[in-house]
């Protein structure tokens, strides 16, 4: 039965629950990921306040490439659970300026962002297929793998909602807070180790770093690519709790 005057991340809960599984297999239809984006709400339907960039203490996007990789991540980033199961995630991440999530893969998931308020820098790649790895020099140097970039520009709600599946739209990315900015996600089916999807951590490298040594060529040059490589998850990666405020879902 339809509950009347539900909130909108009532309704989101509602679809996502009819549509996704435990498995992500098959994975949403093109038509439900549309009817979904569709359904993504604004700042106020989650209990959100825009911040204001005069009280925020970031260093600004500008400043970011002037700070080492421990101070840029050391900015705290607030994350609010609005729902978790085994079929779906939906939650906020809440990005003072110049905070960063460093560049992170989604194996095997289909993951739905929208801005909510700000602005915010996504940089994001897909793996190229068949995989292609050159050997690192120096002894625990991890081999670096070839990927194709696949996003690298400025986000703001008049964007919408982008999506990224397992191996396109993508399924790597790193985030940015230009300016205080909040991102509503849904991710399906939500990371489990033991189900093999692992949240991994990556560098990236100009193609150029280790095509010049070992000779590896791409067969289109209009395209840009880059070599990743494994890193342990960052130590600093300063990610707090927070409490959702936005109306409760009815389960």
């Amino acid at each position: 039965m339809e509950r009347k005057n539900s909130s909108k991340v009532q309704g989101l809960y509602d679809f996502c629950k009819k549509t996704f599984t435990p498995s992500g297999t098959p994975p949403p239809s093109s038509q439900a990921v549309r009817d979904l984006c569709s359904l993504l709400v604004g700042p106020a339907d989650v209990g959100l306040e825009e911040q204001s960039s005069d009280d925020d203490r970031g260093l600004g996007f500008s400043g970011l490439y002037g700070l080492n990789r421990v101070a840029r991540w050391a900015q705290p980033i607030t994350y609010l659970d609005i729902y978790e199961c085994d079929s779906f995630t939906m939650c906020i991440f809440c990005f003072p300026t110049s905070a960063v999530i460093p560049l992170h893969d989604h194996p095997g998931m289909t993951v739905l962002s929208k801005v909510l308020y700000g602005s915010m820098h996504v940089k994001a790649y897909d793996w190229v297929e068949p995989a292609r790895f050159q050997e690192t020099k120096g002894p625990g140097y991890r081999p670096v793998r070839l990927a194709k970039l696949a996003t690298d520009k400025v986000l703001t709600p008049q964007y919408g909602t982008s999506v990224l599946y397992p191996k396109s739209g993508g399924n790597l990315h790193c985030f940015t807070a230009v300016t205080p900015c909040a991102v509503l996600d849904i991710l399906t089916p939500p990371y489990n180790e033991d189900a093999g999807r692992k949240c991994t951590y990556y560098v990236d490298y100009p193609f150029p770093t280790f095509s010049a040594v070992n000779g590896a060529e791409v067969s289109n040059e209009k395209e840009e690519y880059a070599w990743l490589s494994e890193i342990d998850t960052p130590d600093d990666l300063y990610m707090r709790p927070g409490v959702y405020a936005g109306p409760a879902i009815l389960v």
